[in-house]
């Protein structure tokens, strides 16, 4: 896979969980991704100082970018 295709896959991994993250107030973009294995995004809004931020991204986020993309490896949460 391109690192294009890489980035449009990742997008609509992204596309897919916005919309539960914008209906509590929250969104997501993407930052980079590293190596073709790791991406950094960044939550905003809301679900900057949600206390489940960390299980949105591992159970949400990353389990779909992973549908999208099965070689990432990690996503991590970029602080603005």
């Amino acid at each position: 896979m391109t690192t294009q295709e890489l980035n449009t896959k990742v997008e609509e991994a992204l596309d897919e969980i916005r919309p539960f993250l914008q209906n509590d107030g929250g969104d997501i973009s993407l930052i980079s991704i590293e190596d073709g294995k790791i991406v950094n995004v960044q939550l905003q809004g809301a679900c900057v100082g949600c206390s489940v931020n960390q299980m949105t991204l591992k159970s949400g986020v990353e389990m779909t970018i992973k549908k999208f993309a099965p070689q990432i490896e990690k996503v991590i949460n970029v602080s603005e």
